[in-house]
């Protein structure tokens, strides 16, 4: 990996579902790239694709899915084509993920210093002790009191909130390069979301390690990313900094998103909404696959729009972006 090669490059990925009903492009011409110590919002509606991103870029996409076209490119080094026992290697100590339902990180019947000691010993050569004084530190890092104690339950034994964090502290454990974080923080409460957030940018700004957040949540990555980028139906729609987007956004449906958060609508108001529903991947329609809910498509819209680079350095796949003719 030279100086200047960004942590993660992902290049016009393809994850299509190959179904008894045709064809899912699940992930369609996605472009991004992750520097060291950045943080990444991937920000879209269910379906959007933002989660089969996360498990492409981790090689976990199963039959009938498989990864179709593009490249993957980690360190310098390609992962589409990586070899299994590579992958084993590479998972959980230079790659982790953080998932959205804390048991498919957790076996059920096995104590949590059995399954944080054998995170650390599986990819390092070090003393059980030593291993064991690195879990119970990464269980203290993600706010779990009484460490010591926490380690020697079983995950039954932990509430919803108390089992997702230590699911990142098992994520946090070999400080990898990479972490993928797949809606971690839904089921938990303000406060302790807080503080996972909180912990999650300080270990990029003190480690360099980069960070991909996938959500639904507006909110949460505002004062999170560096960077977000806005996923409908597959495709990238909208990517750029993080102020640039929430503060001035070009795609109409960034837009439609942001509009709809109720923080953003004044007291007793009906809630603003997109209207419509995100179509089926099996069957999306011709050209622009928003145009059936966009106040702004025109009959240009029945070509599929290209995403294009915008002179404040943001990109957008759209023909009538808002703010076109400040930016364009």
């Amino acid at each position: 990996m030279t100086g200047n090669e960004p942590t993660l490059c992902v290049e016009n990925l393809q994850t299509y579902f190959y179904t008894k009903s045709g064809v899912i492009k699940a992930v369609d011409d996605v472009s991004f790239t992750v520097d060291k110590g950045e943080v990444l919002g991937l920000v879209g509606e269910s379906g959007s694709g933002k989660s089969v991103t996360g498990f492409s870029i981790l090689g976990l996409v199963d039959p009938p899915g498989r990864i179709a076209g593009g490249r993957i490119r980690f360190k310098g080094h390609s992962l589409t084509t990586l070899p299994e026992k590579e992958w084993r290697n590479l998972r959980g100590s230079r790659i982790s993920m953080v998932f959205q339902d804390p048991m498919m990180t957790l076996n059920p019947v096995l104590r949590i210093d059995t399954q944080m000691i054998e995170a650390v010993t599986a990819h390092e050569n070090i003393s059980r002790q030593e291993a064991r004084t690195r879990a119970r530190d990464a269980l203290g890092q993600v706010g779990i009191p009484s460490p010591d104690e926490r380690l020697k339950a079983y995950p039954h034994q932990f509430s919803g909130g108390m089992r997702q964090r230590v699911a990142f502290s098992i994520a946090l454990i070999n400080k990898p390069d990479l972490i993928i974080a797949d809606e971690p923080t839904t089921a938990l409460d303000v406060t302790i979301q807080a503080q996972i957030l909180h912990e999650a940018q300080k270990l990029c700004r003190d480690t360099g390690t980069a960070l991909i957040w996938i959500t639904h949540d507006l909110t949460v990555i505002a004062g999170l990313s560096d960077r977000v980028c806005v996923m409908y139906a597959g495709r990238i729609v909208e990517a750029g900094g993080i102020n640039q987007v929430l503060d001035t956004p070009h795609h109409p449906y960034t837009y439609g998103l942001i509009g709809s958060v109720p923080s953003r609508n004044k007291r007793g108001a009906p809630l603003a909404q997109i209207a419509g529903m995100t179509p089926s991947l099996l069957n999306l329609p011709p050209g622009c696959a928003f145009r059936q809910r966009c106040p702004r498509a025109s009959r240009a819209c029945l070509t599929e729009p290209e995403i294009h680079e915008l002179k404040d350095g943001r990109a957008v796949r759209c023909f009538h972006p808002y703010e076109e003719e400040a930016t364009a």
